[in-house]
């Protein structure tokens, strides 16, 4: 997987707050034994404009603690993540336990379909990307085409519903990645939920056309106005998962209040392993600055019988 962002050409006006273009080592990270990615919105929007430049496919996946809890449950959902190019953070929480391990993080590197779903419109808009989404259920698709297209109406937008049967060799599912590559898209989304959206990329990547491919989870269910997303407060303040909870309690307890409680030993590793690196950090710079010390006694040392009278 790569380090650093695609090469492209400098940030456009869409996107104003300043970023790197290229990513520092430090800043892909291993966080509860998985590989992420310090990434901010904006930056991500760069990746996706690289990639789609360089007419090669990748794969934008995302983490958060519902995912880690079912990747050790679940070979093909692990594997998924192997084949990520980028891999953004979706939990506040973990943002917040990484910068309290010794990572570098910060609050806005959260990031989600919601959390750039502005700029994203706008430079396909601008750019004429082929979009492409599947996900939702049936009438879905089209009711949030017509709500995007009416804010954006130059964007080329197709797509279809999430209700068929996956299985690879099934010929359901090899029509719908047949249409999926007739139709040319740049980006593709996926948004069946997690963990069936990673396990459909994860078995049919490898036939997939040349483009960006993310899993969104709701986000035409958001756009078609058939679920209410949270307010972007309370993703900013990492109470998201609250409002989510409350409003479909039955799907979600089981995700919020139950699981969470499977990555203590995960949590405890990762404290382990931080607390060692801090330690092992401490005596390297201790033996530095003991090395420095001999070394500058000897050059006194030096001084002094050079400038001693002879005899």
């Amino acid at each position: 997987m790569p380090s650093t962002l695609p090469t492209a050409t400098a940030p456009t006006a869409d996107l104003a707050r300043p970023y790197r273009l290229a990513r520092r080592p430090e800043e892909r990270i291993v966080l509860l034994g998985q590989l992420m990615d310090m990434v901010r919105p904006e930056e991500v929007m760069h990746f996706i404009t690289g990639s789609i430049a360089s007419g090669r496919r990748t794969l934008i996946a995302n983490h958060n603690a519902h995912s880690l809890y079912l990747l050790r449950r679940n070979a093909d959902f692990a594997r998924y993540y192997g084949l990520a190019d980028l891999v953004e953070v979706d939990s506040l929480p973990l943002l917040l336990w990484a910068n309290g391990t010794g990572r570098r993080s910060r609050r806005f590197h959260r990031c989600t379909y919601l959390d750039w779903r502005e700029q994203f419109w706008t430079l396909a808009s601008k750019n004429q990307w082929r979009v492409f989404f599947l996900g939702g259920a049936p009438g879905v698709p089209e009711i949030a085409k017509q709500s995007l297209q009416k804010r954006w109406p130059s964007l080329v937008l197709d797509g279809r519903d999430g209700y068929f049967d996956m299985t690879q060799d099934q010929e359901q599912n090899a029509s719908v990645v047949e249409q999926i590559a007739a139709f040319r898209p740049d980006v593709l989304f996926v948004g069946m939920g997690m963990p069936r959206q990673e396990l459909w990329i994860q078995q049919n990547y490898e036939q997939l056309p040349n483009c960006v491919v993310l899993p969104v989870g709701a986000a035409f269910d958001y756009e078609a106005g058939v679920q209410k997303a949270a307010p972007r407060w309370m993703g900013r303040m990492g109470m998201e998962w609250a409002f989510r909870l409350v409003n479909d309690p039955t799907r979600l307890f089981g995700r919020y209040c139950v699981e969470p409680r499977f990555l203590v030993g995960m949590l405890a590793a990762d404290a382990f392993a931080a607390r060692t690196e801090r330690q092992r950090a401490r005596q390297l710079e201790r033996r530095r600055k003991a090395v420095g010390e001999s070394a500058g006694h000897r050059r006194r040392a030096a001084d002094q019988r050079r400038t001693l009278p002879a005899g």
